[in-house]
């Protein structure tokens, strides 16, 4: 592939999660996003953070991980999204639990419209 196609996929990747984001944003009271700029910014650093900052959270709480069978990984996911809510302006989650149901039912809008960012696709 060239890399104008790459980047071509990246975009379109990172509007359809924007697309999931505002989506989700309809679904939850907790969550508010001032619009498709904002949601595709809140996208688009969602998956530099889901690329550079959780593996080193996953790794840093291995053993919190293992006796929690894999749940505190959700808690990392609702970590990053307060992250994301506090350096972003205009979207904003009125706190962990939302942001636990945001990370949830944004991964099953994601996984719906066929987003990967970051993974490897099919050719």
């Amino acid at each position: 592939m060239s890399k104008s196609n790459d980047a071509s996929y990246i975009i379109i990747q990172l509007i359809l999660g924007a697309v999931s984001v505002l989506i989700v944003q309809y679904i939850l009271p907790g969550v508010e996003v001032d619009g498709f700029f904002t949601a595709f910014v809140v996208a688009a650093l969602l998956t530099l953070l889901n690329l550079t900052i959780k593996p080193i959270l996953i790794f840093l709480t291995i053993p919190i991980t293992i006796l929690t069978l894999g749940l505190f990984l959700l808690g990392i996911n609702a970590i990053l999204i307060l992250l994301a809510a506090e350096i972003i302006p205009g979207f904003s989650v009125d706190g962990f639990w939302w942001a636990l149901l945001f990370s949830l039912i944004l991964s099953i809008v994601n996984s719906l419209l066929g987003v990967n960012v970051g993974g490897k696709r099919g050719n």
